[in-house]
Parts: structure tokens; C-alpha cells; sequence
């Protein structure tokens, strides 16, 4: 009889990489959102963070191969990430410094100092 590992969930993100300007800032605004999400911190080097949930986590970096200009949502690109979250990631995210663009009940769109927009879904089911 074999063990075999369970199949890892096909199509779910493995991780997210976002290229900051600032490493630092980005870094004292999304570590405490994360944390309240349940993420662990995972990965630590000079240029970059990781925080981890279950296999799969994100990573801020500040690459010496990033050229300049700094992040626009509005143009081609990442516009946003949506995580289910609830009221306590967002009060996290309020104390380190991001602001609501928009709360419709359901989710709260917020954006950090950079310029990046983290959508928190309050309720199962909610828009994405």
C-alpha cells in the first residue's frame, strides 16, 4: 500500500510576488495585515519579506532590477489582491497606515503608501 501526499489544490496560487520601491514601508504596511490574516512570517534576505499561509505565500521585494517609476493599479499590471479577511485585517490595516478607497459592506478596499490596493472580502461568497 502506498502514501502518497494529498494532491496540492491545482489553479491556487503557489505565491504572489509584488517589486516595491521601498522595502521597508511595505513591510511595517503589510506584515501586520498579513499576521491578522493568519500568515506566518517565512522568508527574510536584504531586498525581500515572505509571509506564508498553508503552501502558499507572498512576497514584497525591493529587486535592484526594478526600474523606476514606482506602482499604478491603473495601468497594465496587478491592479489589486483580494484575500477573505474579515473586520480584525482590516482594523490591522488601518493601524499600519493604509487607507479605505472604498467599503462596500461585503469587502474594503484599501490602499498602502506605494500605491497598492488590498482588497479584504468580509463574507464568504462576497465579490473577489
Amino acid at each position: 500500500m502506498s502514501t502518497s501526499r494529498p494532491p496540492r489544490a491545482r489553479g491556487l496560487f503557489h505565491h504572489v510576488e509584488l517589486w516595491t520601491d521601498d522595502l521597508a514601508v511595505a513591510a511595517e504596511q503589510w506584515g501586520p495585515v498579513l499576521l491578522a490574516l493568519g500568515c506566518e512570517p517565512f522568508q527574510h534576505w536584504p531586498s525581500g519579506r515572505s509571509w506564508r499561509l498553508g503552501d502558499a505565500y507572498l512576497v514584497i521585494e525591493q529587486s535592484p532590477a526594478l526600474l523606476p517609476g514606482g506602482h499604478q493599479r491603473l495601468r497594465a499590471g496587478l491592479n489589486h489582491l483580494a484575500v477573505h479577511g474579515g473586520r480584525p485585517a482590516v482594523a490591522a490595516a488601518l493601524a499600519a497606515g493604509w487607507t479605505v478607497r472604498v467599503d462596500t459592506g461585503e469587502a474594503v478596499h484599501l490602499i498602502d503608501r506605494q500605491g497598492f490596493e488590498l482588497e479584504i472580502v468580509l463574507h464568504a461568497g462576497g465579490p473577489a
